[in-house]
C-alpha cells in the first residue's frame, strides 16, 4: 500500500478549525478550510446509540455542544440537531465527512479508544463500511494497539498507525498497570500490533519507541499537537510531518 501522502502536507488537527471565526473543531467547515489549503486532515470517530459513525473527540458533549451526556448513548439523529458551541455547525458523520473531502486532501482517521477490545472492535468494523468504496487517500490510528489489530482485519488495503505519548496521566491511564503504561509509552507492543507509522506525542518526543520503529524499521512518524513554530521545529529533528492548530505552519515557515 502506499501512504507516502501521509508526510508530504501538514495534518491539520480535527480539521482547520478556529473558534474566533465560528469554525469549530471536527466540523465540515474546518475539513473544507483544511482542503482549500491544501491540509490533510486528523479527525476523531465514535459510535453513536445507533452504530452511527460520528466525527467528534470527547466521550460527551458538554464541552463542544450545548447538550449533556456520552456521545454513545445517543441516536445520531439526536447528535445532528445539536449545535455546536460558538458556531452555527452540527456533528457531522464519517459519511459526511467524506463527501465534503471528496478524496481532495488525505484524511488521518482516529478510532477513539476506552480501551474496551468488543466494543472497540464494532467500532472499525462500521469504520470499513463506511470507507468502502470511498477512493481518497484515508489512513487509521488508534491508542489501542488491540484496535489497530481490528481495523488491520477489516481494511487490509489500509495503513493503520499507533497513537501514543508518555502513558503516566490518571484519566487515561489511571486503570492499567505499570506495565501495561511502559508497553504504551515505548511501543512494546509492535512486534504484534505491527503499526504502519507511529503518531506520537510532541512533548513527549524524542522517545526511543518512535525512534526505533522510524530509524530501525522505516515506520513514518507523525507528531501531534504541535502548536507553535516552536513545536515545529522539534518536530522536525524527530518526525517526518506534524498535526498541527491554532498556527500557520507554512507561513511559520517562510
Amino acid at each position: 500500500m502506499d501512504f507516502s501522502w501521509l508526510t508530504r502536507r501538514p495534518i491539520a488537527h480535527r480539521g482547520l478549525h478556529d473558534a474566533r471565526l465560528g469554525r469549530i473543531e471536527n466540523t465540515l467547515g474546518a475539513a473544507r478550510a483544511a482542503v482549500d489549503r491544501g491540509f490533510s486532515i486528523e479527525c476523531d470517530v465514535s459510535l453513536s446509540a445507533d452504530d452511527e459513525v460520528v466525527v467528534f473527540h470527547d466521550d460527551t458533549l458538554e464541552r463542544l455542544t450545548v447538550a449533556e451526556g456520552r456521545v454513545g448513548e445517543r441516536r445520531f439523529a439526536e447528535l445532528a440537531g445539536l449545535t455546536m458551541r460558538g458556531g452555527a455547525e452540527h456533528i457531522p458523520s464519517l459519511g459526511q465527512l467524506l463527501a465534503a473531502i471528496d478524496g481532495r486532501v488525505g484524511l488521518v482517521i482516529e478510532l477513539k479508544s476506552a480501551f474496551k477490545p468488543v466494543a472497540e472492535d464494532r467500532l472499525a468494523a462500521r469504520v470499513a463500511e463506511v470507507l468502502a468504496g470511498y477512493d481518497g487517500p484515508v489512513v487509521t490510528k488508534s491508542f489501542d494497539p488491540r484496535l489497530v489489530v481490528s481495523a488491520r482485519r477489516y481494511m487490509p488495503d489500509l495503513a493503520h498507525g499507533i497513537v501514543a505519548e508518555r502513558a503516566d496521566d490518571p484519566v487515561w491511564y489511571g486503570g492499567m498497570s505499570a506495565v501495561g503504561r511502559f508497553a504504551l509509552t515505548h511501543l512494546l507492543h509492535a512486534p504484534w500490533s505491527r503499526p504502519d507509522f507511529v503518531s506520537y506525542s510532541i512533548r513527549d518526543l524524542p522517545a526511543p519507541g518512535p525512534w526505533a520503529l522510524r530509524r530501525l524499521f522505516g515506520r513514518p512518524v507523525i507528531t501531534w499537537t504541535v502548536s507553535s513554530p516552536a513545536d515545529a521545529a522539534k518536530a522536525a529533528l524527530h518526525a517526518d510531518q506534524i498535526v498541527f492548530e491554532g498556527f500557520d505552519p507554512e507561513a511559520a515557515a517562510q
